[in-house]
């Protein structure tokens, strides 16, 4: 039968594991996923990969036509090939009512019989026979709907899907065959993708989604882990010092410290083995709806299951048991050798609170922060950045929860110094007695408001940094933007900048097509000042040497190359422009709507900011969730400990009330104390996040912390902790002094 002490620690077992398992598989189930449209085909050859990293999402370099074709025969020529299939990608966005359809913005070619017309996702609730006007690059087109299909998006015809988008970057192949055959056939021209590879073609916007899902993923991951780590093993230690009697009976009896030890160890072992059982189970099933939220606020993309791996489960089963007994090793080593009388005189002294390992453990924490800062700094990628700072934080918040016994005496003095009278001076000398029980009550607290602090800050901080960074690069006068669509069509602005991607020395590269630039030739930004000429592959897969002709001005949008506004609408009939300043005269057109700089300011990044706001309530849900039951674990578990100290006050002649008023008081204080000494931890590793954002941009950044949460978060925290604290003091100061 479990006694409270040890179902404190199987509860804190327990949400450990079951918070690690959720986000463990959750995390490993972020795979490419294979696109609906090449679902039936038994291989998808893709055009040569861009020499881009993987976080800028570069499309593969598409082929010429010529190579299609030629491509295209050479596959056909395989053995067990029955069809080859050009696929073709384009913009193409139906209206509505005469609004464009949010989400529906891609076009393909379709290949079946019927090529006099459009065929459109069932779902979008056209029916056939019904005309539907289709947005493109040049603007609005009508299309008779000529049948439905189960796949997304607008399909047009071959002729005219071969028309918007003339390069190409996959070809599609059905049939039994062998992959080496058709490696041999493509050879350099592309690579060959079978099976759950097919996966690696799809869109560039669903790569990104699923990079922003893995990022936020293992940032949760890791604070999840680290709440297992740092939560069980502080309960499982403080569960062994609430044994300290026990202890002290058994070593009286002859129980050898190797003995107590071993007694310690398989209770922490099998404590954990039936707590990380039940964990990975909840945690398993907590994955599944988990997985629909995270597709639901577009951290991954549609399609995105649960993938049940059993290293994954056994990962998580085994971080239980193996988190507890780490925890509960270094009690039980100090534990095990303090005598028979020693021990069972704990409620009159207790050892001292900060050994030589815990303080060697502390300050290597410390600077383990502190070097992770340094890191951060000098870091030149913003992931990595936000990598570092996350292991500074947790460095930072391990260092204060093991030096905080060491400034615990301190603040006990500087915060109940202002308190007069009988309580305040009981719970000043109780928790100066018990200095490590105070920290323990104090850990759980300091855990939840450092990392409360840390991501609100950061997130913060960084936005305020960007929005300036925005609005100091945009234009003054009213701005045309886009309006439910990914960009302007040539129908509502039709000499605005257009925005586009090329390819130089294989690399993709932004490129902007403007009427002030003379065809033929192409301006290269300041920093590549110095260029003759420049080779560039458009994205039809046409490659023209353009000679430089100058420097580009500067301007609200990067681009690393600016030519002529019809070059790159002659090679691209996709290409749409991001906004127009100043914004034509008259009524905005569909897709489109007048705005001014400080709304595109805030409106600019709205859908990453989105992206933010829900990754830091993903974090704060899963840090200060189990911060605040660990808040009330440790306070439930310590409330029986603490009945023979509530019995001698009341036969000191304390009344019930009283009691329970020295209860609370000295609760609350080990809530201040936890709360100031993680508000500092948090505060640090946001100022460290701050300095390296700056160094990143070039910009003097402030260190914002968002108060309201702060404050939410300690007052839920002193709330907890206090009734964790009171109401079983209460039930106890109900009972006669002298009962037992």
């Amino acid at each position: 039968m479990l006694t409270r002490d040890r179902a404190g620690t199987f509860v804190a077992i327990l949400v450990g594991t079951v918070i690690v398992t959720t986000f463990l598989l959750l995390l490993t189930s972020a795979r490419p996923r294979v696109p609906d449209r090449f679902e039936g085909f038994a291989a998808v050859v893709q055009s040569p990969a861009a020499a881009n990293r993987a976080d800028e999402f570069a499309e593969p370099v598409p082929w010429p036509a010529d190579t299609v074709q030629s491509l295209a025969q050479r596959l056909r020529s395989v053995p067990g090939v029955t069809g080859v299939t050009v696929d073709r990608d384009f913009y193409a966005q139906p209206l509505k009512d005469g609004r464009p359809v949010p989400g529906v913005t891609r076009g393909h070619a379709w290949h079946g019989p019927d090529q006099s017309g459009a065929v459109v996702d069932e779902a979008l609730g056209v029916p056939v026979g019904a005309d539907l006007t289709v947005l493109t690059g040049s603007g609005p087109a009508q299309w008779r709907v000529t049948g439905h299909t189960d796949l997304p998006g607008v399909h047009l015809p071959e002729e005219a899907a071969a028309r918007l988008a003339p390069g190409v970057r996959t070809i599609g192949v059905s049939g039994d065959v062998d992959p080496a055959a058709l490696r041999a056939a493509a050879g350099a021209d592309g690579t060959v993708l079978t099976g759950d590879d097919r996966g690696r073609a799809e869109s560039r916007a669903d790569a990104r989604v699923r990079w922003i899902g893995m990022q936020v993923l293992t940032a949760t991951a890791a604070v999840a882990g680290f709440a297992c780590l740092f939560l069980v093993a502080s309960t499982s230690a403080y569960e062994v010092n609430q044994r300290r009697r026990e202890i002290g009976l058994l070593r009286a009896v002859g129980a050898t410290p190797r003995q107590v030890r071993g007694m310690l160890y398989r209770s922490a072992l099998l404590l954990g083995a039936a707590a990380a059982a039940a964990g990975v189970l909840l945690g398993s099933l907590a994955a599944l709806p988990m997985a629909a939220l995270l597709v639901r606020a577009d951290l991954e993309p549609a399609g995105y299951t649960v993938y049940w791996q059993p290293w994954v489960l056994a990962v998580a089963f085994a971080a239980g048991p193996l988190v507890a007994l780490a925890g509960a090793a270094t009690a039980a080593r100090r534990v095990s050798r303090i005598g028979a009388l020693e021990a069972l005189r704990v409620a009159e002294w207790e050892p001292r609170a900060m050994s030589r390992a815990r303080w060697v453990a502390g300050l290597i924490a410390v600077a383990a922060g502190v070097a992770a800062g340094v890191a951060a700094a000098a870091s030149e990628k913003m992931s990595d950045l936000g990598s570092y700072a996350l292991l500074g934080a947790m460095a930072l918040i391990a260092g204060t929860a093991l030096l905080a016994p060491a400034v615990v005496p301190a603040l006990i003095r500087l915060l109940l110094a202002p308190l007069r009278g009988v309580i305040a001076t009981l719970a000043r000398e109780s928790a100066r007695t018990a200095v490590r029980r105070t920290a323990s009550t104090a850990a759980p607290v300091l855990f939840t408001v450092a990392f409360a602090v840390f991501v609100t800050g950061t997130v913060q901080t960084s936005a305020a940094a960007w929005d300036t960074q925005r609005a100091a690069a945009l234009p003054a006068g009213d701005i045309l933007m886009p309006d439910d669509t990914p960009g302007l069509h040539d129908g509502v602005a039709s000499r605005a900048a257009l925005d586009t991607t090329a390819y130089v020395g294989g690399r993709a590269v932004v490129v902007v097509g403007v009427d002030e630039v003379r065809p033929g030739t192409a301006l290269l930004p300041a920093e590549k000042a110095g260029a003759v000429q420049v080779t560039v592959t458009y994205a039809d897969g046409v490659t023209e040497t353009l000679p430089v002709a100058g420097t580009a001005p500067p301007g609200p949008f990067r681009a690393d190359l600016i030519v002529a506004r019809d070059t790159v609408r002659q090679h691209d009939p996709s290409a749409l422009a991001p906004a127009a300043y100043p914004a034509p005269a008259g009524p905005a057109g569909p897709g489109a709507r007048k705005t001014t700089p400080g709304d595109v300011a805030r409106q600019a990044e709205v859908e990453d900011d989105r992206l933010i706001d829900t990754f830091t309530l993903l974090l704060l849900a899963v840090s200060a969730g189990a911060g605040a039951l660990a808040v009330v674990n440790t306070l439930l578990m310590t409330a029986r400990r603490r009945a023979p100290d509530h019995r001698v006050l009341r036969l000191a002649g304390a009344t019930g009330s009283q009691v329970l008023r020295a209860v609370a008081l000295e609760t609350g204080l080990a809530v201040v104390i936890g709360a100031l000494l993680g508000g500092a931890a948090g505060v640090v590793a946001v100022a460290g996040s701050a300095r390296s954002l700056a160094a990143q941009i070039g910009q003097d950044v402030p260190t914002l912390v968002s108060w309201p949460v702060i404050t939410t978060t300690v007052l839920a925290c002193l709330v907890l902790a206090i009734g964790a604290a009171t109401i079983p003091a209460a039930r106890l100061t109900r009972r006669p002094a002298t009962a037992r």
